[in-house]
């Protein structure tokens, strides 16, 4: 088309780029009305330029907008919320401390309103025992249904971390020897844990006689409530799925109700194992001096032999009733005194001079020999729980011949049996 002279593209609203072709020397070009066109002669580039820049400009400001507004999360999530520390009214005002703000409780399940635990413990009338943790109120549930409600101090060495901790896991395991949860409060900075009422106290109690605790536990029971303490570490142990250690395992922590069964409790210091991996954690050690793993307390692993250690402890407490620390003896901790005095072979030295030797020797050995290999301080040298309740069950059973036993030869030197031999000169099936 060279006798082409002229050409209108005026008002297309086209775009890119003119080609080289239309701008020959004698051709008429008309573009005015396409904003879009590149026009001749223009470069390409800085129209480019001009058209990313705003492009650009509006990416980077939302991308800002997103990162500040996630800062902005994360800070307020992190920052601390202040935590009034629950009280009954005859304790001294709390102060206002606080605390690292965790995320809630996920299961809503028995939870109670900070009313309502003021109105079950008749405003904290009652104070039954405590801790470390705080004081523990009794209470009532349903006008019925008696519970000990533990109310976290300012002063307790516990945080909102062992409070979940224990929540999460009571809520989810269930056994004849672990102490059961009714409920907790989680309401602000009242927080509570409501468990069922175990009226006989805690173990240590009754070796030690205070607590107005006066009777003494004889051999029989002292072996069934260990073996039924054994069986609730089993459980959290193999039962369990993650595995759990209880980790402050002591006689504090076992509590006794009316027929004297044994009850684990206090698990705020629990842990639980992945499923399908290690047989030990690494974690910052926590516990009761005296009843401690010293391995643990050395490698920070902790596993489940950490318990089976302080359960050694726990049960050579009920051997001996002595205590677990005396700085007053040449041998300080227990398991050294008990080695002293197992030089001489004579176990009365050992066992409780309250039990007046009304004991089976041979289950008493059995025990004592059990007891020092769950403290033994290699880990690997000690049995696993399961092997623990397998030989108190035992022991307990040679016991409980024994007993059978007494009572069958004190049954014979009654007055009513000897009258029957006086009249009819044989004995009579009883």
């Amino acid at each position: 088309m060279k006798s082409l002279l002229v050409i209108n593209l005026s008002g297309n609203d086209l775009n890119g780029t003119i080609p080289q072709s239309l701008q020959r020397k004698g051709l008429e070009l008309s573009y005015q009305g396409n904003p879009r066109l590149i026009l001749p002669g223009s470069p390409t580039k800085p129209q480019k330029t001009k058209v990313l820049v705003p492009i650009v400009a509006s990416v980077a400001s939302a991308a800002i907008l997103i990162v500040v507004l996630v800062l902005f999360l994360v800070f307020r999530k992190k920052k601390p919320s202040t935590v009034q520390v629950v009280h009954p009214p005859s304790s001294k005002p709390a102060k206002d401390f606080t605390y690292a703000t965790e995320p809630s409780i996920e299961t809503k399940k028995r939870k109670f309103t900070y009313p309502e635990v003021m109105k079950m413990t008749n405003n904290f009338e009652r104070v039954v025992g405590e801790g470390g943790f705080g004081v523990v109120c009794h209470g009532t549930v349903n006008g019925s249904e008696q519970v000990a409600v533990k109310l976290l101090s300012q002063s307790s060495t516990q945080g909102y971390k062992e409070f979940k901790a224990e929540v999460d896991l009571l809520l989810r395991v269930h056994h004849t020897n672990l102490v059961s949860l009714v409920g907790y409060c989680d309401e602000g900075d009242h927080l509570a844990l409501i468990y069922e009422y175990v009226p006989n106290g805690d173990l240590r109690q009754h070796l030690s006689g205070k607590g107005g605790k006066t009777i003494v536990i004889n051999w029989g029971t002292r072996l069934r409530i260990a073996a039924e303490a054994a069986l609730g570490l089993e459980y959290l142990h193999i039962g369990c799925t993650p595995p759990i250690v209880h980790r402050d395992v002591k006689t504090t922590n076992i509590l006794l109700d009316e027929q004297y069964k044994a009850k684990l409790a206090d698990f705020g210091l629990s842990r639980s194992f992945p499923v399908g991996g290690d047989s030990h954690v690494s974690t910052v050690i926590a516990g009761t001096p005296g009843y401690l793993d010293p391995e643990y307390y050395h490698t920070s692993r902790l596993g489940e032999k950490s318990d089976v250690y302080s359960f050694g402890i726990v049960l050579l407490e009920m051997i001996s009733n002595q205590p677990v620390i005396d700085r007053n003896r040449a041998k300080s901790h227990i398991t050294q005194w008990v080695g002293s005095q197992l030089n001489g072979g004579d176990i009365a030295k050992i066992m409780d001079p309250k039990l007046n030797g009304d004991y089976d020797s041979r289950s008493a050995w059995r025990a004592l020999e059990l007891a020092m290999s769950c403290a033994d301080p290699t880990s690997v040298k000690r049995p696993t729980m399961s092997h623990v309740v397998i030989e108190l069950k035992e022991c307990l059973v040679t016991e409980n011949s024994r007993r059978n036993m007494s009572r069958g030869m004190d049954s014979l030197s009654s007055p009513e049996v000897s009258m029957i031999f006086d009249s009819e000169m044989t004995p009579r099936a009883r």
